[in-house]
């Protein structure tokens, strides 16, 4: 299943064929490229981090008001790289919508039933995983950089799913965005060895590149757990587009040595 470079105006982003296709969401995975006070800009940058606020929450709304949503339908969490799954209800709305300070608490994967709620993640190379139950009509966003990933977000947000709506693994489709491939991912034992601590076939995942370096495939890792867990291998849509590959287009924290600004997944019944 393929991505779609979509443009209106100066704003590009992707979509998902494979969740589109279902006409049940809204949603989409931002780039660089966008307005801002009517000037097209190539820092279209919709976190709070390294970006003045009141210049992101006017690009947020930008941004969601494109795919269809609105700012005030938005939740994000204080993403830190941790494996917390928050429920969000129609009571969450606007968490972390305005400001960085009032989002959910060390918070990295959001899931929700509620329709017009819009969940969101951050990232700058780590991984954007969107979920959906086109069954008991249910979605999920979660932020996996290696930490994330190695401690199986993706899993943790599936089960929340499972706990929650009576979601079935068989049924939920995922879309894997933008964000560092195996070309550009070099890691040491730092993060090699807890990969080897978690995952069994950690040595499918990786390719020597100099001694004590590795290149890490986080787009496969991620989608072997989901794989292990009982998704169809039909129903997971990966992006396989390297952000730090493709700096021009996505913010990459390796390629910009830290300085980047935030990229938006985001997804909405």
């Amino acid at each position: 299943m393929s991505f779609n470079w979509n443009r209106c105006g100066d704003l590009v982003y992707l979509t998902s064929d494979l969740i589109a296709g279902t006409g049940l969401v809204k949603h989409g995975f931002s780039t660089r490229h966008g307005r801002l006070s009517n000037v097209a800009t190539d820092n279209f940058n919709l976190g709070f981090k390294n970006g003045h606020p009141a210049s992101v929450r006017q690009m947020r709304q930008f941004f969601l008001e494109t795919l269809g949503t609105s700012l005030d339908k938005l939740v994000a969490g204080q993403q830190v790289h941790g494996t917390k799954v928050e429920v969000v209800t129609e009571a969450t709305t606007g968490r972390g919508a305005l400001v960085w300070e009032d989002g959910l608490a060390a918070t990295d994967a959001l899931v929700t039933a509620t329709a017009d709620v819009a969940l969101s993640v951050y990232t700058a190379d780590c991984v954007p995983i969107l979920f959906l139950d086109p069954v008991q009509k249910a979605v999920g966003a979660a932020h996996a950089g290696w930490r994330g990933s190695v401690n199986k977000i993706a899993v943790s947000t599936l089960k929340t799913m499972q706990q929650h709506f009576d979601s079935r693994p068989e049924d939920i489709l995922v879309a894997i965005g933008p964000s560092i491939g195996p070309c550009c991912y070099e890691v040491d034992d730092v993060v090699l060895q807890p990969l080897k601590e978690q995952i069994p076939w950690w040595q499918e995942i990786i390719i020597f590149s100099r001694p004590g370096h590795f290149k890490l495939n986080l787009w496969e890792l991620n989608r072997r757990l989901l794989l292990d867990t009982g998704v169809k291998a039909g129903h997971i849509s990966v992006a396989e587009i390297c952000t730090h590959c493709q700096v021009q287009h996505f913010f990459s924290y390796r390629g910009e040595h830290g300085r980047a600004g935030s990229l938006m997944a985001v997804i909405s019944l």
